[in-house]
């Protein structure tokens, strides 16, 4: 996946995935999804194709290389994901570059579950790394050193995630790590200009430090009781978690269908969480006071609508 993301409390997530051919649901209108799996409810929030977003209808036809991001309870995230693309085998093997504040709460997160080999190239964050971790092998290297990615089996190895504090060393670390075999690369990339460049390319997924950052202070500035905000696509598209306030005379969306609720251009009311149960949003679905709603922006600019659409007014006629 291109990005996974928790709402309330994590019983519902929100994925991006690019579609790949061959894959149940390529080559298929949106509205088979249902007749593929019928005990699992989702929604396709935003499809991006050729980087331009398109609003999804049942009549709409996925095409390989697609750009989908889809709502669903977290449970049936891997049944959606398969009609997409061929779901891989489990990751074993990591191997990362960059022992840094970022890459050593990584490793000591994924350690004991995964075989793991980190390389850094100062000895004496090695020492500090070796003292640190329990299982993970520590190496004193460059990560751009295409011998020393030999020996260690890049080839044999599942992701290579390049998390240095410098984005060409991440970059060309990746492409190596690719072009001599490893199965993903995930790669730490601060400078947009760069992201973008990637875009498309050899690395599988650009991880923007910045992004996760303002996520969790953007939700602090917000109009309306915004319980979370994420970014997607580089900053350019924003994915919100409201939770509904006030009554039918307060409130432009308590109480009526989301067909009647009079959404800002681009935005998708995708599902919402009610008394701890997921439920998709459908066009007769009905806003109550209390609910959690998930709301996909295609265009940031449009994020500030959102939120004035569910602020809660002295009276409203």
């Amino acid at each position: 996946a291109l990005q996974v993301l928790d709402f309330a409390d994590g019983v519902i997530q929100l994925v991006g995935l690019r579609a790949a051919k061959n894959s149940p649901l390529v080559g298929q209108e949106l509205q088979t999804l249902k007749a593929h799996i019928p005990n699992v409810d989702a929604r396709v929030a935003a499809i991006y194709r050729r980087d331009r977003a398109l609003f999804p209808t049942g009549q709409t036809v996925i095409e390989d290389g697609d750009e989908v991001f889809f709502i669903a309870a977290k449970n049936n995230i891997r049944e959606v994901m398969s009609e997409l693309r061929k779901l891989e085998k489990p990751y074993q093997r990591l191997i990362i570059a960059g022992g840094g504040n970022i890459g050593f709460r990584l490793s000591r997160a994924l350690e004991g579950s995964y075989n793991l080999k980190i390389i850094e190239s100062s000895k004496a964050r090695c020492e500090f790394l070796s003292e640190k971790l329990d299982r993970a092998v520590v190496l004193n290297g460059s990560a751009t050193d295409q011998e020393l990615l030999l020996d260690e089996n890049i080839d044999k190895a599942d992701v290579f995630l390049a998390l240095t504090n410098d984005d060409e060393v991440n970059i060309m670390a990746s492409l190596l790590a690719k072009k001599l075999g490893t199965r993903k690369v995930m790669t730490l990339i601060s400078n947009p200009v760069y992201a973008d460049l990637m875009q498309g390319g050899d690395i599988d997924i650009a991880i923007s430090p910045q992004q996760a950052t303002t996520s969790s202070l953007l939700a602090h500035v917000r109009r309306a009781d915004t319980v979370s905000v994420h970014s997607l696509r580089r900053g350019a598209a924003e994915a919100l978690e409201i939770v509904v306030h006030g009554d039918e005379k307060s409130s432009k969306v308590v109480g009526r269908k989301i067909e009647d609720i009079p959404s800002p251009p681009g935005a998708t009311l995708a599902a919402l969480v009610r008394d701890g149960e997921v439920h998709i949003a459908h066009r007769h679905t009905v806003i109550k006071s209390g609910d959690h709603v998930i709301v996909f922006v295609v265009d940031k600019a449009n994020t500030r609508a959102v939120e004035k659409l569910f602020t809660v007014g002295f009276t409203f006629f």
